[in-house]
């Protein structure tokens, strides 16, 4: 089931796998889905969760340039993914505008976006992992097209 960011925030909802079936998600509240995750489904079977590609803006560097992009990214409570070298977020014009006024340049691309989790967060404190087995929900059917 391939979703965009916003879609893997939601613990409750009807989602679409790729093949076009429909199922109900219900996973605890608070509950971000990862690209790699698997929902178990009521009946034994498993949904792969796959991170969409969406459009996300970032700025490249090191040392103080970058600390005060992530800082002030950060203070506007905005979802931020950290990497090597690398802060993104979801595209924004007006947050871009403020990291260039910063002096810094912004890039764009279509990538998965997968963000820190938080300081309060629980669970899942990868990113990008590629396991399996890494379930924590149930995927309910609907009656209607679901897989097992």
């Amino acid at each position: 089931m391939t979703l965009p960011f916003e879609r893997r925030q939601k613990a409750r909802q009807r989602g679409v796998l790729d093949d076009g079936s429909e199922i109900a998600v219900v996973l605890p509240r608070g509950t971000i889905m990862r690209g790699g995750d698997c929902l178990v489904g009521t009946r034994g079977g498993t949904v792969r969760v796959v991170a969409a590609d969406e459009p996300v803006s970032y700025v490249c560097g090191s040392g103080d340039g970058l600390a005060r992009a992530a800082y002030h990214l950060g203070n506007r409570h905005v979802w931020v993914e950290l990497g090597p070298g690398r802060v993104s977020w979801l595209q924004d014009h007006v947050l871009d505008s403020m990291i260039v006024g910063f002096g810094l340049a912004v890039f764009h691309a279509q990538l998965p976006f997968e963000p820190e989790g938080g300081a309060y967060s629980h669970g899942h404190h990868q990113h990008g992992r590629e396991d399996a087995s890494a379930s924590h929900g149930h995927v309910h059917e609907y009656e209607h097209g679901g897989r097992q």
